[in-house]
């Protein structure tokens, strides 16, 4: 399995692809904008303390007051608010934790008014974005990832990721953390560990303890609202969480960007430098890789299913809403319980991928083709399961009901991704309305009349749709005979399905598009002369 990552730089930010088998699987756009994403610490000021939520508001400087629970505060609440007053004052002047002496956990069911004062200054991280009407979410559990590892400070704990499932492989990698962890500092060992030696994991460390240090000096000089320590962009975290060695290559169109990537890369894996390149091409790098398409056709309400049926797509704001249709695969089986369940499966594998591809958060209630059998609908929701184990957002599943309906909550932590794929209408440019059909080869002989007798234009070309073409150019004596029998002067009529049936244009000898009146000005001087005429 291959893994292609593809960043296009735009004038508002960046467009990030993920790329699996050359299938689009993740899409981001990290906008310039942006200066409130998961990850970033904040010195925020508490605006108001709610005990009937048992949280407070926290102001860090985004246009609604950012929430924070009292359950999202971490045992080592105290520790650090501690350790925040000391580095403020100048009492603490370096950033280890070697000598700090540790405060009591945090009491689990406390209150919040109990712990928080209006105008008080905390350090907060943010674990869920703006979304909709809704301020950014915080935690006080300040955590700083890496590749292999996850800091924690105030705290000695040392875990290991549930995916590795080797005792001996967790047991492994706790006595090599075990070796090299600053004092005072809990680890959490990702995933992506697995296998590692401790040259890997103790230069993930440095960085990550060159973070906190960053951390401890800004928050000597911070002012309220103030970000104190910045999360890594979209595209190096995407590369931090993702690059393994089934990456085959990571584009990048701007020089700025593939500076950055591959500053990157020479801290985390010199030896991925030759999987960047720098797209140079005239064509767009995500028409030259076929994404736009991709884009085009997988962001729609409606989306075909590879190997039969669609998907139609709805997006509330409580929840999102997929139904299952069968298309044109209703008759490809024996009986109606099989086609059910292989347009299911079919369908489940989408689903999966279009909850990562989109980004999609909350609840999630998928509305398959229904089943009377339960191993049918087990074999669906197992089949959903699987495919989304490589999820990295945190979800569950529950069993499909006998209607049919399979319930997902998925983690949200960014507002979904949305792409309009709708386009306006080039010919009634949105109105609904064209021009009267009957009306256009009248327009268009007032616009060839215009350019050969008024303007002595020669060695035109006309545009028009093939109905209007083969209208101009067949018959004895074609309308294009006509013509030339009438002004001497050839005009070749040529084919073009893009326009639509009321749309030409003329092109000069040289290729370049002539600039035509509107068709009401052509009209208006046809009206005109047709009343000279009736005058005369």
């Amino acid at each position: 399995m291959s893994n292609e990552l593809v960043i296009n730089s735009t004038q508002d930010g960046e467009r990030i692809a993920l790329l699996q088998d050359k299938r689009l699987i993740e899409y981001h756009f990290d906008r310039n904008d942006t200066n409130y994403s998961v990850g970033d610490i904040f010195l925020g000021t508490v605006k108001k303390v709610m005990p009937g939520l048992n949280a407070a508001f926290i102001d860090i400087g985004y246009q609604k007051d950012a929430f924070l629970h009292y359950g999202d505060l971490g045992e080592q609440f105290p520790s650090l608010v501690k350790w925040m007053k000391g580095v403020q004052s100048q009492k603490t002047t370096v950033g280890a934790l070697k000598s700090f002496q540790f405060e009591g956990p945090l009491d689990k069911v406390g209150k919040a008014a109990d712990v928080f004062k209006k105008g008080q200054q905390l350090l907060v991280q943010i674990v869920k974005e703006p979304i909709s009407t809704k301020g950014p979410r915080l935690s006080m559990d300040i955590s700083m990832a890496g590749r292999y590892l996850v800091l924690v400070p105030f705290s000695n704990t040392i875990s290991v990721s549930k995916k590795i499932v080797s005792k001996t492989e967790r047991e492994r990698l706790k006595r090599l953390i075990a070796s090299i962890k600053p004092d005072n500092f809990g680890v959490i060992i990702r995933t992506v560990a697995e296998g590692r030696e401790v040259a890997d994991l103790d230069k993930d460390m440095q960085s990550m303890t060159a973070s906190w240090d960053t951390l401890f000096k800004t928050l000597r000089t911070a002012k309220p609202n103030d970000k104190v320590l910045g999360e890594l962009g979209r595209s190096s975290s995407m590369l931090r969480d993702l690059l393994n060695e089934s990456f085959d290559s990571i584009t990048v169109d701007a020089a700025p960007m593939y500076e950055e990537m591959r500053s990157y890369l020479q801290k985390i894996a010199p030896d991925k430098l030759g999987l960047l390149k720098l797209h140079t091409g005239k064509v767009k790098v995500f028409e030259h890789v076929g994404l736009e398409k991709q884009l085009k056709t997988l962001f729609g309400k409606t989306v075909t299913v590879p190997g039969g049926g669609y998907l139609v797509i709805e997006h509330t704001e409580a929840l999102h809403v997929i139904d299952v249709n069968s298309g044109n695969k209703s008759n490809q089986e024996s009986d109606q319980e099989a086609t059910a369940l292989m347009i299911n499966m079919l369908a489940a594998k989408e689903v999966a991928r279009q909850l990562r591809l989109r980004d999609m958060g909350g609840i999630i209630v998928v509305d398959f083709i229904d089943m009377k059998s339960a191993e049918s609908r087990k074999k669906v929701e197992d089949a959903v399961r699987d495919i989304m184990k490589h999820d990295k957002a945190r979800f569950t599943i529950l069993p499909i009901t006998k209607f049919g309906l399979l319930q997902i909550t998925r983690q949200r932590v960014r507002p979904a991704e949305n792409i309009i794929t709708g386009e306006v209408c080039p010919t009634c440019g949105g109105t609904g309305k064209i021009s009267a059909s009957i009306l256009v080869t009248d327009e268009i002989d007032n616009s060839i009349e215009d350019l050969l007798v008024t303007q002595n234009q020669s060695g035109i070309s006309l545009y028009v749709h093939p109905f209007l073409h083969a209208y101009y150019t067949k018959g004895l004596v074609s309308k294009q005979m006509k013509w030339y029998l009438k002004y001497y002067k050839w005009v070749k009529v040529m084919k073009d399905t893009s326009l639509g049936l009321t749309d030409y244009r003329i092109e000069d000898e040289r290729g370049e598009e002539i600039e035509l009146h509107s068709p009401a000005a052509a009209m208006s001087r046809l009206q005109d002369r047709e009343v000279e005429e009736l005058t005369d």
